[in-house]
């Protein structure tokens, strides 16, 4: 038992630091290892393959979520990989054992003409609903994740060039252009915060909160459920990765690159930190200039 915890723990913190996993999906990765620890404790069976079909059987009786069982089953697998290319183990029992296939969901997205009139709906009269009307503005010129956004810094900023340096999921690193009304509200936002706030104040953050600090991504979801009720007259499911869904589909519509739209969502890393001020982004500015609707107002 105080080998399996020294293990669990030594895998636990080589997501962490190595693996670079949130503190969300450490937290899930530990409660599918304990939970599989105690189903062999309790059932006082051998962890041989008969005792992994029966913990699988077990899993699909409470639970007939596909993505959750793989989630767990990967969970159980890739610890044992770790311990295995560690030397721990000679074998790993799940070899062999495949996680159920998760169903392909579309995304819901908004129409391009529901997009843009909420956009353009969106009011600007107080500071906070400049900021608001600056983080959607934001939000559906990058397609950014709302957790990317809630923690853009402003040293990640490049107005002039309307690029923002984005670091996403694993800690991987990207360029994203903005267009130019999303970088008109920024700087209106960004004014009126340097009056708000005194500018020698030290702010890290782009997106701040009533008191200076930095916005949630929770707050960020619970003004846009209201606003767009509000502004929309709609009783809509609504929530900011639906921005990103909707930046996505909309950009292939009009006949975007899927390859210039993978990098723009980060799904492969465009660059490294000193990429930034050496590479030549032409190309996805161009894609972005000729087929992002804000860019063609």
């Amino acid at each position: 038992m105080d080998n399996e915890n020294r293990n669990l723990k030594a895998y636990i913190t080589y997501l962490r630091e190595i693996k670079q996993f949130s503190p969300h999906t450490l937290r899930a990765y530990n409660q599918d290892l304990c939970q599989f620890f105690h189903f062999f404790h309790d059932k006082k069976i051998p962890l041989d393959r008969l005792g992994i079909r029966e913990y699988i059987a077990a899993l699909y009786e409470k639970s007939k979520n596909p993505a959750t069982l793989a989630r767990k089953i990967y969970a159980v697998k890739s610890y044992f990989a770790y311990l295995l290319e560690g030397g721990s183990i000679q074998r790993n029992p799940f070899d062999g054992i495949s996680a159920p296939k998760i169903p392909k969901h579309i995304p819901h997205i908004l129409t391009e003409r529901d997009m843009l009139r909420f956009l353009d709906a969106l009011p600007e009269r107080t500071w906070l609903e400049l900021r608001n009307k600056a983080i959607f503005e934001f939000l559906y010129a990058t397609g950014l994740r709302v957790s990317e956004l809630a923690n853009l810094k402003l040293a990640d900023l490049n107005v002039s060039d309307r690029l923002a340096r984005v670091l996403g999921k694993g800690r991987k690193e990207r360029i994203v252009p903005f267009n130019e009304t999303a970088r008109d509200t920024l700087l209106r936002y960004r004014q009126e915060t340097d009056q708000r706030f005194a500018p020698a104040q030290a702010r890290e953050h782009v997106f701040l909160n009533a008191r200076g600090g930095p916005i949630t991504s929770r707050s960020i979801e619970r003004i846009l459920r209201q606003m767009f009720s509000q502004l929309m007259d709609s009783h809509q499911s609504v929530y900011p990765h639906l921005f990103r869904h909707s930046f996505a589909s909309h950009l292939l519509q009009r006949g975007a690159n899927l390859r210039v739209i993978q990098e723009l969502l980060g799904h492969t890393s465009l660059s490294t930190t000193e990429k930034y001020t050496s590479l030549d982004y032409s190309h996805l500015l161009d894609t972005y200039k000729k087929f992002h609707p804000r860019s063609q107002t």
